[in-house]
C-alpha cells in the first residue's frame, strides 16, 4: 500500500504543477501532508516535517547567502566581462546563444556546486535571452542538463556518495566513466545546437554587429527568411528585427509569442548586466572581487569549511567592502530579497515533501519494489539495471537516499551474479542529468527562480531531454565497456 501511495503522491504532485493547478510551494506542502494523513500517520506529520527542515536547513542557509553574494557580485560588475564575451561569441544568433548556455554551464559546473552554477549562468545569459525574446525554458533546461552531467565530478556529490556507500575509491569510479560522461556532454551540446536552430527558425537569423565594452549602445541586425534586417539606430537602445520563421512550438515560444521583436520595448533592467552607468558598479574593486570569488570557489572545492559558512562569510565581506555605508548594504539586501525568499521558502517546502516521503517509509517501499521487480534472469546485467533504475530513482529520491539506501542493495544483487561493485557504482551515475531537475533538488529552484520560469514549464520541457541524455551516457558506457 505504501508503494502505491508513494507513486500516487509523486504523480499527483507532478501533474498538478505541470498543469499549473497549484504552485510548487503549495504542492510541496499540501500534497504530502494529505498523503501523510491517508497512510494513517497524520499524528507524526510534525515530526516528519521538522526532521526534513533540519536536514535541509544548511542548504537553505547556503542558498540564502549565496544569492546575496552573487547578487552583489553582479551589482558591482564582476560578471560584465563574461556577458560581453558571450555576446561576442553568440553574436545575437539564437543557435549560438543556446550552445553558449550549455558550454558556460558546463564550465562553471567545475566548482561542483549546482546552485553556484545556475546563479552565474542565469546572471550572464538571462539578459540576452530577454533582449532577444528567446525562450527562457530552453535556457533552464540546457543549463540543468549540462550541470547534471558535470555533477558527476568526484567533488560534485554523487561520485563521492557512491564511493562512500560501496567503500571504493572515487577515482576508480569516475576516471573510467569519463568517455561516457563526455559523450553525454557532447549530446547536450548537440541538443543545444538543435534547440538553437529551432529558436533561430522562430525568431529569424540574427547577428550582433557591435558590442563595445563600456558602451551601452547595442546595434543588432536581423535577417529573417530571405529578408534584410533593419539596422538599429543610436540612442542607447538596441533595435532587433528578426524574421518570424515558419512554425512555432509551445516549448520554445517566447514570452510574448512573437517571432519579430523590438528590443527597445524591453524593460531597462533586463539588460543591466551591460549597463556601464549603474550606480552599484565598483570598477576599482574589480580585482578584489575577482580574487574573493576565486578564493571562495577554491575553498568550496577543497572543503575547507562547510559551504553555508563560506557563503555567509563571503557575503559579509563582499557587502562590507563594496558598500561601506549601512544604507547601501540594506539596499543591496533588499534588492535580492525576493530571490532569497522564493528560493529559501521553496527549500523548506521541499523539506515537507522529503520528510513525509522518508518518514512514512514510502520511499523505501517504492525503491525495494523496483529492485525486487528485476527478473532473476537479469542478474548478470545488473550494471544495465542499475543505470536504468538510477534515472527515475534519483529523480524521485535525494542522492543520499539513493546512494546510501538503494545502491548497496543493487551492488549486493550484482555481486551474487559476478557483477563488480565498481561497475554498479559507475552505472549509478547515469541518472544525474535528470536528477538536477528533480523537485527535491534545491538548486533547481535557484535556476527557475532567477530565470522567472514556472517550475512546471521547466519540468515539462526538460524531463524528456534529460532522460534521453542519461540513456546516451548509459549507451556510451556499454559501448566503451565501462558498464
Amino acid at each position: 500500500m505504501l508503494t502505491i501511495l508513494g507513486f500516487v503522491m509523486i504523480a499527483t504532485f507532478l501533474v498538478l504543477i505541470m498543469m499549473k493547478k497549484m504552485s510548487p510551494m503549495g504542492a510541496l506542502v499540501l500534497i504530502p501532508a494529505l498523503f501523510c494523513v491517508l497512510v494513517g500517520k497524520g499524528a507524526h506529520l510534525g515530526d516528519y516535517v521538522l526532521k526534513g527542515v533540519g536536514e535541509l536547513a544548511p542548504t537553505a542557509a547556503m542558498l540564502m547567502f549565496a544569492i546575496i553574494y552573487f547578487g552583489v557580485m553582479i551589482d558591482v560588475g564582476l560578471f560584465d566581462p563574461i556577458v560581453r564575451m558571450i555576446l561576442r561569441f553568440c553574436k545575437a544568433d539564437p543557435m549560438r546563444v543556446v550552445v553558449g548556455t550549455a558550454i558556460l554551464a558546463a564550465i562553471v559546473s567545475l566548482d561542483g556546486d549546482g546552485s553556484t552554477t545556475f546563479m552565474i549562468t542565469v546572471s550572464a545569459m538571462v539578459p540576452l535571452y530577454r533582449r532577444l525574446k528567446m525562450s527562457l525554458v530552453v535556457m533552464t533546461g540546457v543549463a540543468a542538463m549540462a550541470n547534471g552531467v558535470m555533477n558527476t565530478l568526484p567533488w560534485g556529490g554523487p561520485t563521492a556518495r557512491a564511493a562512500a556507500a560501496l567503500k571504493v575509491d572515487a577515482s576508480d569510479i569516475f576516471v573510467p566513466m569519463i568517455p561516457a560522461l563526455a559523450a553525454g556532454l557532447l549530446f547536450v551540446i548537440a541538443l543545444s545546437y538543435a534547440l538553437g536552430l529551432r529558436e533561430r527558425k522562430r525568431l529569424g537569423v540574427l547577428t550582433l554587429d557591435e558590442v563595445t565594452a563600456g558602451d551601452p549602445e547595442q546595434v543588432l541586425v536581423g535577417a529573417g527568411s530571405g529578408g534584410k534586417g533593419a539596422k538599429g539606430g543610436k540612442g542607447g537602445k538596441a533595435t532587433l528585427t528578426g524574421g518570424a520563421g515558419s512554425g512555432t512550438d509551445a516549448e520554445t515560444q517566447s514570452p510574448n509569442g512573437s517571432g519579430t521583436s523590438d528590443a527597445s520595448d524591453a524593460d531597462d533592467d533586463e539588460f543591466k548586466g551591460l549597463d556601464p552607468n549603474r550606480a552599484t558598479l565598483r570598477p576599482k574593486l574589480y580585482w578584489f572581487n575577482a580574487a574573493l570569488t576565486i578564493a571562495l570557489l577554491a575553498l568550496m572545492v577543497t572543503e575547507t569549511m562547510p559551504i553555508p559558512v563560506l557563503f555567509l562569510l563571503a557575503a559579509a565581506v563582499a557587502l562590507t567592502v563594496n558598500f561601506p555605508q549601512m544604507n547601501d548594504q540594506k539596499a543591496r539586501i533588499a534588492a535580492h530579497a525576493e530571490n532569497v525568499v522564493n528560493v529559501s521558502g521553496m527549500v523548506f517546502a521541499a523539506a515537507v515533501f522529503t520528510g513525509v516521503l522518508t518518514g512514512t517509509g514510502m520511499v523505501e517501499h517504492m525503491a525495494r519494489w523496483l529492485v525486487d521487480g528485476v527478473p532473476e534472469g537479469m542478474g548478470p546485467q545488473m550494471g544495465i539495471v542499475t543505470g536504468v533504475l538510477s534515472i527515475p530513482l534519483t529523480y524521485f529520491m535525494s542522492n543520499d537516499g539513493f546512494y546510501f539506501g538503494i545502491v548497496p542493495i543493487l551492488a549486493e544483487a550484482g555481486a551474487a551474479h559476478g557483477v563488480s561493485t565498481l561497475e554498479i557504482a559507475r552505472a549509478s551515475l547515469v541518472g544525474q542529468a535528470l536528477h538536477m531537475s528533480s523537485p527535491l533538488v534545491p538548486a533547481v529552484y535557484v535556476l527557475v527562480g532567477m530565470a522567472k520560469v514556472e517550475f512546471g514549464d521547466h519540468t515539462r520541457f526538460t524531463v524528456k531531454w534529460a532522460v534521453l541524455t542519461s540513456l546516451v551516457v548509459l549507451a556510451a558506457g556499454l559501448l566503451f565497456g565501462i558498464i
